[in-house]
């Protein structure tokens, strides 16, 4: 060695003198780190530098063991262990084990797809049950035991029906939509995606399907318009519940593809083998009948448009500089949604109250209504559509602190950023209203039931006009230099 080091002799461990290199020394030009010593055989022996006489004891055992031979350390002073400790299960939060379920979002994108075209169930089945059910209740078609137990029947099994073929479908476009781009396939992805699609439709329907029974018999013996809260309800929680049961279920199945991957399969079987039993009490209930017969198109037709906005969220996303666009996708066509169902089910039971579908009461269906009709009359639809469009800003408002205040999007809440994102919610709800208005005094008048018909529709539209309109707004903001750092962390 050409560097002098100054040596001390420490405390004896195991008969050996061993040299210490004393905590000054480190970082001055004399001194090697670490130092080398020379046996008398020749052989070299390093010195580990010690900061502090707090961990002498244990350096001391392991420099004894080297001087010795490289040997296994099974000192009884379990501070010689070095290694990394184990990550104990128990420090684990609730946070983390949220982003495990991010895992499948990653490796099977396709599910990305599927988002758009679940939550638009909650338009295409449990809204359009809430709007149905309302209608319902407000003219007297439930007021004894024996309609209400007929109407929950048969409208809970026309769901599961609706819910299972809608979820089925749902799977299968996502797998298409999916392959189209990329030409590839994977037969393990495509039954994961049906299993779960499947699923939670099923589940998400059963369980909102109860809920809304519940709010609309309340709403009715407290003497309030089941219109007015019955299909906002059906939209905030169809969001929450879809959401978390389509990551959770997703995967739960995915973790058990490698191991056990019969278990895909399986699950698509028991779903589609109880679609006979739900199928024949739909059609035994008078009430339901024809809804099962007739009520497919707008439903089948208006899950394809929502995953045409699924296909445009997977494509916006997978790209790093936009994947904050998730956390908002939800959020702006599930106010989007929410309004307009709210809008299509008033103007609905305001026909209904004048007469049967097809008929021409007071004010005759609409061909093409004008934007200053629809806002500014002085029809009460017109003052609902004005209230319900005041109500983005706030509403949005709200959502938008939230996500900043949990530190979700990924992406900074800029002022131009929300300015940008309130034009789009702004205009989708604009549109949307208008189209409300139309459409539902056009159905009226070609004898259709708008409460059966509208609503899928309309909040279709509502996830693909939102979806489209904000991967526009996040595609601008990147291109006009609003570029946050931690956008895709």
């Amino acid at each position: 060695m050409t560097s002098t080091l100054e040596h001390k002799e420490s405390p004896q461990a195991n008969g050996a003198v061993l040299p210490v290199v004393p905590g000054d020394c480190l970082g001055s030009p004399g001194c090697g780190q670490p130092a080398d010593f020379l046996r008398p055989d020749g052989t070299g022996v390093e010195v580990v530098v010690l900061e502090s006489r707090a961990n002498a004891k244990g350096v001391r055992e392991e420099d004894a063991l080297l001087e010795n031979g490289s040997q296994s350390n099974e000192s009884d002073d379990t501070s010689t262990d070095r290694g990394p400790e184990p990550p104990s299960p128990l420090k684990e939060t609730s946070f983390s084990i949220g982003l495990q379920h991010w895992d499948v979002f990653k490796h099977v994108t396709e599910v990305f797809i599927l988002v758009p075209a679940l939550l638009g169930l909650k338009g295409n089945l449990e809204m359009t049950l809430a709007s149905r059910l309302s209608t319902a209740a407000n003219i007297g078609q439930m007021d004894t035991p024996k309609e209400l137990w007929k109407m929950i029947t048969g409208n809970m099994a026309l769901i599961q029906v609706q819910a299972t073929v809608v979820g089925f479908l749902a799977s299968i476009a996502a797998v298409v939509f999916g392959w189209i781009p990329d030409g590839h396939f994977s037969i393990d992805h495509a039954v994961l995606l049906c299993a779960s699609s499947v699923a939670t439709a099923f589940i998400a329907s059963l369980v909102l399907g109860m809920i809304m029974i519940g709010v609309i018999i309340g709403s009715r013996k407290m003497g309030i318009n089941p219109d007015n809260v019955a299909t906002p309800i059906a939209a905030s929680l169809g969001d929450l519940i879809t959401l978390a049961l389509l990551s959770g279920i997703s995967w739960g199945l995915y973790k058990e593809l490698e191991s056990k991957a019969y278990v895909n399969p399986l699950v698509c079987a028991f779903f589609l083998s109880l679609l006979p039993i739900w199928i024949i009490i739909a059609r035994r209930n008078s009430a339901t009948r024809e809804v099962l017969y007739s009520g497919w198109e707008p439903v089948i037709i208006a899950m394809a448009i929502s995953s045409v906005g699924g296909l445009i969220l997977d494509r916006t996303v997978s790209d790093p500089n936009f994947a904050g666009m998730a956390v908002f996708t939800p959020v702006i066509n599930g106010v989007g949604g929410n309004l307009v169902a709210v809008q299509a089910s008033r103007i609905s039971t305001y026909l209904h109250m004048s007469g049967e579908p097809g008929d021409s009461p007071g004010t005759a269906p609409r061909k093409c209504p004008s934007p200053c009709s629809t806002f500014f009359s002085s029809d009460v639809n017109s003052r609902s559509a004005r209230v319900l469009f005041l109500l983005v800003v706030p509403g949005h408002l709200v959502f938008l602190y939230t996500i900043h205040s949990m530190q979700g999007g990924h992406t900074t809440l800029t002022l131009i950023f929300i300015v940008f994102y309130m034009t789009a919610a702004l205009l989708q709800v604009l549109i949307l209203l208008y189209i409300a208005d139309w459409m539902v005094h056009w159905m009226w008048g070609r004898h259709l039931d708008p409460d059966n018909f509208s609503i899928p529709y309309l909040t279709a539209l509502g996830d693909l006009i939102g979806t489209g309109l904000l991967a526009l707004s996040f595609h601008v903001l990147w291109l006009i230099g609003d570029r946050d750092s931690d956008v895709g962390d």
